[in-house]
C-alpha cells in the first residue's frame, strides 16, 4: 500500500480517537518497516494515549492487512522541536516564547515573542516592544523555543 494511503488510514483512524497525526514516517526495509506515528491534541498527550492509538492503529493494520511484512510501530507526541501544524495545538502553548515565519503583504516575516492569546483564529504575540496579531492561516512556521 501507498504511504499517501496509509497516512490517510492512519489519519482517520487517530482522528476518530480524538487526536491529530502531526506526522507519519516510514522507513526501514522489507524485512522491518518502522512506523512512526506523532500525535497531539489541545491539551497534550501522555503515554496512555499513545498505547490506546497504538493498539488501533495495530488492529487496522492487521484486519486491513495495510502492511505485508514485519512492522515495529512507534507512536509518541512530536516534541517540542518540531513545528505546529493545527490552531488546536497552540492553545496548550499560551505564554511560551515561539520562533515565527508568517505572511504579511505577501512578504515573508520572521518574529520571535511569547504567545499572549487566541481568539478565534487569531494568535496574538508579543516581544518586549510590540504586540502582532498574525492569522493562523498566514503562519508558514512556528516553533516554541524552550527556556531553562
Amino acid at each position: 500500500m501507498e504511504k499517501q494511503d496509509l497516512s490517510q488510514k492512519f489519519e482517520d483512524a487517530v482522528n476518530l480517537l480524538g487526536y491529530l497525526l502531526i506526522d507519519f514516517i516510514v522507513r526501514g526495509d522489507s524485512n522491518l518497516k518502522i512506523i512512526e506515528l506523532y500525535v497531539d491534541n489541545e491539551v497534550g498527550i501522555n503515554s496512555d494515549d499513545c498505547s490506546l492509538i497504538a493498539r488501533e492503529i495495530n488492529n487496522l493494520i492487521e484486519t486491513k492487512k495495510l502492511i505485508d511484512s514485519n512492522y515495529r510501530l512507534v507512536v509518541s507526541s512530536p516534541g517540542v522541536d518540531r513545528p505546529l501544524k493545527y490552531l488546536v495545538q497552540y492553545k496548550k502553548h499560551l505564554n511560551r516564547k515561539f520562533e515565527l515565519e508568517y505572511i504579511k503583504n505577501n512578504q515573508v516575516m520572521n518574529f520571535s515573542g511569547r504567545l499572549t492569546g487566541i481568539v478565534d483564529d487569531r494568535l496574538f504575540f508579543r516581544d518586549k516592544k510590540n504586540e502582532i496579531e498574525i492569522k493562523f492561516e498566514n503562519i508558514k512556521k512556528a516553533k516554541v523555543l524552550i527556556s531553562f
